[in-house]
């Protein structure tokens, strides 16, 4: 017989929470009491970057989308999947189909029904056609098909087992769109006003300024992590772009925002003393170094343990971020994701005497004019590349700068290569000859992240994602046993295998975890996030007097 679902707690989170709110006067957090409630106004949000599209692969685009489009399911905060377009679910004994019972009666913004085709549409696009390489890879390759059995009954069928299936399908990538708006408009309307079923619709996309987001008066579709039901308390959100910090914290205290994204850490004890704060460690990989086995200095198991040993990481991260982002000494794993390993974020301490001993082990012995060390004759010099801007703020690229520095006394030539948002998707770094560690994240409430990042590339089945190059069968054959293994304890064990091997073969680096932290006016009330991936939800949200 099939599994029905009910709601349960992720197993064996190592930081469960991981998600901190206070408040002005201390509170109890973003929707701590105070004043009487009003309705209607105008939400203005100070977000820092501005995505390509609103829906789509990327954490920014889906912190945008979520206003828009509705999800099959969602994550409570115990790590629980629970309903929203689904009302419930069953899994087949063989853990291979998943038959989600719909919502009746529910319309997408352009008036036509959100059934089972259109939910099975949805999962055919993801796959197949491009439109969402986070959403793919997030279920590849183990997503086989999506059928429609009756108008509020879809069946999604796998290839094997994969118990992480549904925490994954919470994230905001899986939002669902109006396939009739999408098949009969241009790739532009689709690409600034996409068609959901949400809270909120796209009026105005005002690029480079701002994205109006106007209340669905009709909307029903509210997820059951809501914390009311009816269509969104505001008339309008106003998602701003605002990308010098500085400007965007400050613009909290003149009123120009009622909430800010990304609060510099040098402003965090100051926020905790004036606003509503919201600080969440995001799950999935931290902001970790990949390493080049591929080609260049990092082929050399022992180089990249002197490269781990040879920079205080821990120091830098607490100095550089004042203290509020945690450092992340896992490279496969953040903290706040099911199945963390915390002895794996042991490893490698600073050590400059043993980089030093692995160096010379390594056949790094001359030196050169600038200290840097030689091998015949050739410099041991570092392409470090990293996104400007946008993967890393101005406070991260201290970081690095600090750690160059440290890098230097032992030998190594560093150099910083900052890179943009088009250049670094475009293509230009993907080459294995253009740089020898890129430091980056990838969001994601489940270990399977490591599938996705960590899968072997073959020339018949590349993997882009895997940036180190790093190609291990036993790694692979033990992140799929776990991705497979339906005993949570299990899973976990299996999982924490896969990170030792990353981390004892120095196959990433760690760095600090990836944070959203959030200041909010103290008139503002029930603003929170989603607990996959951290979006904002601005439905619940509304002003007191």
């Amino acid at each position: 017989m099939t599994r029905r679902h009910r709601a349960r707690p992720a197993a064996a989170l190592a930081g469960a929470a991981l998600l901190a709110l206070t408040a002005c006067g201390g509170g109890t957090g973003a929707g701590a009491a105070g004043g009487a409630p009003t309705t209607g106004g105008t939400i203005i949000y100070g977000h820092v970057q501005e995505p390509p599209c609103i829906f789509g692969g990327w954490i920014q685009q889906a912190y945008i989308s979520r206003q828009v489009l509705d999800g099959l399911v969602t994550m409570d905060e115990d790590g629980s999947v629970k309903p929203w377009l689904a009302t419930e679910w069953t899994v087949s004994p063989d853990g291979t189909a998943y038959t989600f019972t719909l919502k009746d009666g529910v319309k997408f913004t352009d008036g036509t029904p959100v059934d089972a085709e259109a939910v099975a549409w949805n999962f055919d696009y993801w796959e197949n056609h491009g439109g969402n390489s986070t959403a793919k890879v997030s279920i590849d390759p183990y997503f086989k098909a999506a059928k429609a059995l009756d108008p509020t009954h879809v069946e999604i069928s796998l290839h094997k087992p994969f118990p992480p299936f549904l925490p994954l399908i919470t994230q905001g990538y899986f939002g669902i769109q109006s396939p009739t708006a999408f098949k009969s408009r241009s790739e532009k309307e689709n690409c600034e006003k996409p068609i959901g079923s949400g809270g909120f619709v796209v009026e105005e996309w005002k690029h480079g300024e701002e994205v109006v987001l106007a209340k669905n008066p009709d909307y029903t579709s509210w997820p059951a992590t809501a914390k009311h039901q009816g269509p969104a308390i505001v008339d309008e959100v106003r998602w701003k772009f605002v990308a010098d910090a500085v400007s965007r914290y400050a613009s909290l205290s003149t009123g120009e925002s009622h909430v800010v994204y990304e609060v510099p850490t040098v402003n965090w004890k100051d926020a905790q003393a004036r606003y509503q704060t919201i600080r969440y460690i995001t799950p999935g990989k931290p902001v970790s170094f990949y390493i080049n086995t591929q080609t260049g200095p990092f082929t050399d198991k022992l180089v990249r343990q002197a490269f781990a040993y040879g920079a205080d990481r821990k120091a830098a991260v607490e100095a550089g971020f004042h203290g509020v982002i945690p450092y992340e000494g896992n490279p496969a794993v953040s903290q706040a994701t099911p199945g963390y390993d915390a002895e794996v974020a042991k490893a490698y301490p600073y050590d400059q005497a043993k980089a030093n001993q692995l160096l010379d082990q390594a056949g790094w012995t001359g030196r050169d004019g600038d200290g840097t060390r030689t091998r015949n004759g050739e410099p041991l010099s570092i392409k470090l590349v990293y996104g400007a801007a946008f993967i890393f703020t101005q406070e991260g690229a201290t970081v690095l700068q600090v750690l160059q520095e440290q890098w230097k006394q032992i030998g190594f030539d560093v150099k910083l290569i900052p890179a943009t948002q088009a250049e670094l998707w475009g293509g230009k770094y993907t080459d294995p000859s253009t740089f020898d560690a890129t430091p980056s994240y990838w969001t994601s409430p489940s270990s399977a992240i490591l599938w996705i990042v960590w899968r072997p590339s073959t020339k018949d089945n590349p993997n882009g994602s895997n940036r180190s190059f790093y190609n291990n069968e036993t790694l692979s054959q033990t992140i799929q046993q776990a991705n497979a293994e339906p005993d949570i304890a299990k899973a976990n064990a299996l999982y924490g295998q896969a990170q030792r091997i990353i981390q004892d073969d120095a196959a990433g680096i760690g760095l600090y975890t990836q944070n959203s932290t959030y200041a909010v006016a103290p008139n503002l009330k029930d603003f929170w996030l989603e607990k996959s991936q951290g979006e904002p939800v601005f439905t619940d949200a509304y002003f007191t007097k």
